[in-house]
């Protein structure tokens, strides 16, 4: 991204990989404030500074615009300018327009808010937040004046530092933990501004080296996944490519897959690190948890195992192979995953797995679900095909025949249960474990065994394709035809678009050899972002993005494609 192509920081957070905070006005989900926040994800999405333009002692409004490099206020009276100087600290230069930098709420009791003292030691302003258990300290860089409110009070108080309008002034501002020595600076502003856009044009170069005029998005795409990073933190130990440095600050245990793929060929290292964040809190049972952040862990719910699927991918785009250390690591976790769903989700004498929610299957509320929530269905059965496949290939390199063997024959075992039980010739049903009873539904779940690709007799691929074609409209594949009744154009997965469907499917449909098919599939989704960028998804009639805008796993899977259709494969 050159320092001259801009985004809306209403649609993307302006961050820096390793960063737990960004600047936006996004402070909670689908809430948006006036002005620009210093927003934290540590213990969760937390606006912690609030950044207010000023003139004349009055607010102003100042448009914001915003690159890789630089964030800028705008206004009659002068510019404001904030860049990265690290992961933990950001610069701030005013030439003529004040600001005020705030504390984002007023309110501080002794369990909550933001209080604000000045250090003795250098004279700096320290804001303490109860949220995010960090400070964030203010340094004043040149002698402009200034004022401060309410240093060392307690309650309800406006506590803010500004900056005063009509002269040049610079500030630093760091989030650290209990203490650090008086801020030095590194640099000067504009060098500061410049090693920032070298540092993400070194990233972009790394990742996306095939980008062209035919991949209009992958600057931006590589922005999103560069941006929402995050350093090891709390619950997760290893660099983390956040869903969105927005309400979707966490990893999910199959989000994670897509943007390993994305990274795999330019940064291998983060996208083997991506591909293991789940495992590294499996349960007992083998089980991956719902999802991993900062402070928490929740395992109420599982994700559906396209693990086998995302590996064998990952591994075809890694530029070295994996070694055999490695290789016996991922095994192991693998086999625990996949047992998990042979021993705790099969009903004795069943040979197909069930889900207990939507939920589980990451299409949460799909009407697949509207005939009851715990069900045998052919997406789930076609996934751990996939994985048992790919689990006998990792056995059989490592020198396990007998395992082979075995991983090999249940991929068999259940492809045959998953056609003589859910296949009625048309299209595949779901379900109730308990009483054996069958459900149809319109959803795009019900064709996901499509994913087999070639695996899959020719005329089941045959009929599930011409029911495919209900799902394609101008954009994508809609969740949910537009035609049905039950389609609701922001109804999450009754009815848009999603990133993880369109790949899985597309991929599916490449390996069967319905290459035309799979072509446009993927063109009407570049086309989606380069025109609605991002979004966790998007209406499947207008192509408008939807709920979260800045969501990795659609940036990933557009690069993923990009890459591709840029290269002829």
């Amino acid at each position: 991204m050159s320092a001259l192509t801009t985004f809306s920081i209403t649609e993307i957070p302006f961050s820096y990989a390793g960063s737990w905070f960004n600047l936006s006005p996004v402070i909670a989900e689908k809430t948006y404030a006036d002005d620009v926040h210093l927003v934290s994800h540590r213990n969760g999405m937390h606006p912690v500074l609030c950044f207010q333009p000023r003139s004349a002692d009055e607010p102003v409004e100042a448009p914001v615009t915003a690159s890789a490099a630089r964030l800028r206020w705008t206004h009659q009276d002068g510019t404001i300018d904030l860049v990265y100087e690290s992961a933990d600290t950001i610069r701030l230069r005013g030439a003529g327009l004040g600001l005020r930098i705030g504390a984002a709420e007023p309110a501080l009791t002794p369990f909550s808010g933001i209080y604000l003292f000045r250090d003795p030691r250098d004279d700096s302003f320290v804001f303490t937040s109860y949220e995010t258990g960090q400070r964030y300290r203010v340094t004043l860089l040149t002698q402009s004046p200034h004022e401060a409110a309410g240093p060392e009070q307690l309650g309800d108080r406006d506590r803010h530092l500004e900056m005063a309008s009509g002269s040049s002034w610079e500030v630093a501002i760091e989030e650290y933990a209990t203490s650090r020595d008086p801020y030095q600076p590194s640099a000067p502003f504009d060098e500061v501004a410049r090693q920032a856009q070298d540092t993400f044009s070194r990233y972009l170069q790394t990742v996306a080296p095939w980008r062209s005029p035919r991949t209009p998005a992958a600057e931006l795409a590589t922005y999103v996944l560069w941006s929402a990073t995050v350093a090891p933190g709390g619950f997760l130990t290893r660099p983390a490519v956040l869903m969105s440095k927005h309400w979707m600050d966490k990893v999910w245990s199959w989000d994670h897959c897509f943007n390993a793929l994305a990274l795999a060929a330019g940064d291998p290292e983060l996208a083997w690190d991506q591909f293991h964040i789940p495992f590294d809190h499996q349960d007992p049972t083998g089980a991956l948890p719902d999802s991993v952040t900062h402070s928490e862990v929740l395992y109420n719910f599982v994700k559906p195992p396209i693990h086998g699927w995302a590996l064998a991918r990952l591994r075809r785009r890694l530029t070295e192979p994996v070694d055999r250390h490695r290789l016996t690591e991922v095994y192991q976790r693998l086999s625990r995953w996949t047992t998990f769903w042979l021993t705790q989700r099969r009903l004795p004498g069943h040979l197909l797995p069930h889900y207990q929610h939507g939920n589980d299957s990451g299409w949460d509320n799909a009407t697949v679900f509207d005939a009851g929530r715990v069900l045998e269905t052919a997406d789930l059965a076609a996934f751990l095909i996939i994985q048992l496949r790919e689990l006998s290939t990792l056995a059989a390199e490592l020198g396990d025949a007998a395992d082979a063997v075995r991983w090999h024959d249940t991929a068999e075992e259940m492809q045959a249960a998953l056609l003589a039980t859910l296949w009625d010739g048309s299209r595949f049903h779901a379900r109730d474990p308990r009483t054996g009873a069958t459900h149809d539904s319109t959803s795009l779940l019900a064709l996901m065994p499509l994913v087999l690709g070639d695996d899959l007799p020719a005329e089941v691929r045959t009929a599930l394709i011409t029911a495919l074609k209900a799902h394609l409209t101008a954009h994508g594949l809609a969740t949910e035809p537009i035609s049905s009744d039950q389609y609701a154009a922001d109804g999450y997965w009754r009815g848009p678009i999603w990133a993880p469907a369109t790949l899985l499917i597309e991929d599916g449909l490449r390996r069967g050899g319905h290459i035309d098919l799979a072509d446009d599939i993927s063109s009407r989704f570049r086309r989606l972002c380069e025109t609605s960028g991002f979004a966790e998804n998007f209406n499947a009639d207008t192509g408008a993005g939807l709920r979260d805008r800045a969501y990795t796993w659609t940036a990933a899977v557009y690069l993923v494609l990009a890459a591709a259709h840029h290269q002829g494969t």
